[in-house]
């Protein structure tokens, strides 16, 4: 099989990412590439490697590099590995075999779980990487030790219409520019890392793909689901109504519990400010907790 990464010849923005990882992220963090029928996948891994695994989904353009707020209070009691999503920007190379619908995405992570031979992983995910954890979870429910999705989109709720409009002329038209201006206006002029919005920026040079969508999960499949899950949401995110996004999570899933983060967008969710370190102890004792 041969294949090619996503951006042949992108320097600027291997060298944001090398940069990102380098910088911020703790030492010890080792790179990981998994062959899988859909490409290879990298992963930005941290942790005793004889620990529990996690496996971290980004969002959408967002790159393995957005954990790095995440990576060394979770990698003391498990073994992180931060995904690049195949397809999206990141170090992942796509294979010939595409990724098309939920059940590709779905048959990509088996086969990653496998290549890294660990047992049932615990799962997090953020935005567009919540909605992969929790189709996964009901895929292969026994492969899932627990679940946390991170202001998750098409879940639960819809888009409100102000957000997708303006998306729409990052999505259309992507630029250094709109990614920018994008950025600025949900997360309200948040100081995010200037080294992370530079890769963010350079990620808009990656030839436009089309995600992997679908309806949101019935009902009666989501309590069904009996994996234990955390939801945490974003106060002050202008994807969805995160109180009602609270209620509906807790009332379809079974085992679920939900909390709402104030003061933090959805953009900013994983990476900044006061929010980070309440993350990472909500994170870190649902993981421990042996009665959830």
């Amino acid at each position: 099989m041969t294949s090619t990464p996503p951006v042949a010849g992108s320097a600027a923005f291997l060298a944001a990412y090398d940069e990102v990882v380098a910088a911020m992220w703790p030492t010890g963090t080792t790179p990981t590439e998994v062959p899988t029928p859909y490409g290879t996948t990298h992963l930005n891994s941290y942790g005793p490697e004889d620990a529990p695994p996690l496996l971290l989904l980004p969002g959408g353009g967002a790159t393995s590099t957005v954990w790095y707020a995440q990576a060394a209070d979770l990698g003391r009691t498990h073994r992180v590995h931060a995904v690049d999503l195949v397809g999206e920007p990141g170090r992942s190379v796509v294979g010939e075999r595409p990724i098309r619908t939920a059940g590709d995405l779905c048959g990509w992570l088996d086969a990653l779980l496998d290549g890294l031979g660990t047992g049932p992983a615990a799962l997090c995910g953020h935005s567009y990487g919540g909605w992969i954890a929790l189709h996964y979870a009901l895929h292969a429910p026994h492969r899932v030790r627990k679940l946390i999705l991170l202001d998750p989109t098409g879940c639960f709720a819809g888009f409100r219409p102000g957000y997708l409009l303006h998306a729409l002329p990052m999505l259309l038209r992507p630029s250094a520019a709109r990614t920018r201006a994008f950025l600025e206006w949900e997360t309200g002029g948040a100081a995010l890392d200037p080294d992370w919005v530079r890769l963010r920026e350079a990620a808009s040079g990656f030839p436009a793909a089309r995600p992997v969508t679908g309806p949101r999960p019935s009902p009666e499949a989501l309590r069904g689901l009996g994996v234990p899950a955390l939801v945490l949401l974003a106060g002050q995110g202008r994807v969805h109504d995160a109180t009602r996004l609270a209620a509906a999570a807790e009332r379809l899933l079974p085992r679920a519990k939900a909390a709402v983060l104030p003061g933090v967008s959805h953009h900013a969710l994983p990476l900044y400010g006061p929010a980070v370190p309440e993350l990472n102890r909500l994170i870190g004792r649902f993981l421990d907790d042996p009665g959830r």
